[in-house]
Parts: C-alpha cells; structure tokens; sequence
C-alpha cells in the first residue's frame, strides 16, 4: 500500500509538471497525501479541471508597437537630379552634366554626350576608380583626354564630341573634361540618371 502511495504521490508531482511544460495549467488542487486512487474525471459541479484536460485558451490583445519614422527622403541638389553631397552629377535626358561641392552645384551644367544604342552608359551611383590624364582608347582607336573613370569596364568623363553618342563613356567639352579630371578625387561619387 505504501509503494502504490508513493507512486501515486510521484505521478501527481510529474503531471502538473508535464501540463505546464505542454502549455495547460496543471491541476488546481493540491496532490493528497491518502491512499486514494488518482481520478481522471472532476467532480461534478466543482469547476475543477482534471490532470492533463487542456486549459480553455485565454483571448490575448496585443497592441502593435509603434515603428520609428522613415528616414527623410534624400535631398536633391537644387537645380539637378542628384542627392549626392559631392562629386559629378549626370543627367543622360537632358544631356548634362554638374560638379557638386557641400551639397550646391559648384560648376555646370554642361553640355554631354552619352552611350549610343547598344552601348548606353550606366545609370547609378559610382565611385571613381582611377584617372588618366592622356588615355588611348584601344577598342576604338581614339584619343580619350582627362579621362576620369567610373565604371570598372571603361566608362570615364573624357573630352570627346558633344553631337556623336559615345560607345558608353560621358564626352564633355575640353575645358569641363580637363575641369572634372581636376575636381574629382579617386573615390568621388559619380551619380548618373536616366
């Protein structure tokens, strides 16, 4: 008798533990000490729920935690498209081109030539990468003056005609070429719009 007691006394110690660690809430009354057997049903009309029964689910409200702003949209350079701080500023519609310093237009526009069809200059944002003051184009068999380069394959600033599109790179006049080349620092941003 005292060996069933014990294991009851064990049984009745584990199911809370079981119930709660399932998610139910175990049992509401305290375990006995008697030699009584353990029942699985409540006794009527005492608004117990027995060992195991899952727990009736509690509605829960959750109010959504309030989200931090949106950053500001970026501010663009009065009289460009560009949000850049400072470095170059394309605009391949118009067909021009700013120097951007603290944030204002520090020269231009002027007046550019782009990427013909098939060979259309990237439209982003760039860092540039190296600069060659008196650059030969092999491809093409041309002279590339002040060349500035952008884009890893080849797209630069350069001094080239303003009325033939470019096979990708931005012709500027001599003077602005030779203006940019000066202005921009290797890793200066370059941001070109379509």
């Amino acid at each position: 008798m005292r060996k069933k007691t014990l294991t009851a006394m064990a049984l009745l110690a584990v199911v809370p533990f079981l119930a709660t660690a399932c998610g139910t809430a175990g049992p509401t009354a305290a375990p006995s000490t008697s030699d009584s057997t353990v029942s699985s049903a409540p006794a009527e009309g005492s608004g117990r729920v027995a060992p195991g029964t899952p727990a009736e689910p509690t509605p829960t409200t959750t109010t959504p935690q309030p989200q931090p702003a949106p950053p500001p949209p970026p501010m663009t350079v009065p009289g460009t498209p560009c949000d850049i701080a400072d470095g170059a500023c394309v605009r391949l519609s118009t067909k021009e081109s700013w120097l951007i310093s603290d944030g204002r237009v520090s020269y231009g526009p002027v007046p550019i030539t782009s990427g013909r069809p098939g060979h259309e200059t990237p439209v982003g944002t760039f860092p540039v990468l190296w600069k060659v003051r008196d650059d030969w184009s092999r491809p093409y068999n041309a002279p590339m003056p002040f060349s500035t380069y952008f884009v890893s394959n080849g797209i630069a600033f350069h001094e080239g005609s303003l009325t033939d599109p470019s096979h990708g790179c931005v012709h500027l006049s001599r003077e602005a070429a030779s203006k940019y080349f000066e202005a921009l620092q290797v890793g200066a941003e370059v941001q070109v719009t379509a």
